[in-house]
């Protein structure tokens, strides 16, 4: 839909974001995006991060004492 035709109706651009969204064009570009607010909530609503999934907070009573190899040495980097 087109600035203009928006301008001019309204209410047909509410009517139809019932079923889908709308979007406004300016120039031929799309500028805007009209839709229900309940299709704008379910859009934001936060989602898990991949942080919180991967969280584990009955492992930090978990002990966890590794053993350290013998076998590695450690070695000088050089960085320049």
């Amino acid at each position: 839909m087109s600035s203009r035709e928006f301008n001019q109706d309204v209410g047909k651009a509410k009517r139809v974001t019932g079923k889908d969204p709308v979007f406004i064009t300016d120039r031929g570009t799309p500028a805007h995006v009209l839709l229900t607010v309940d299709e704008y909530y379910r859009l934001t609503e936060a989602a898990e991060s991949v942080a919180d999934m991967l969280a584990m907070p009955e492992s930090a009573e978990i002990e966890f004492n590794p053993i350290r190899s013998k076998t590695i040495t450690l070695r000088e980097v050089d960085l320049s």
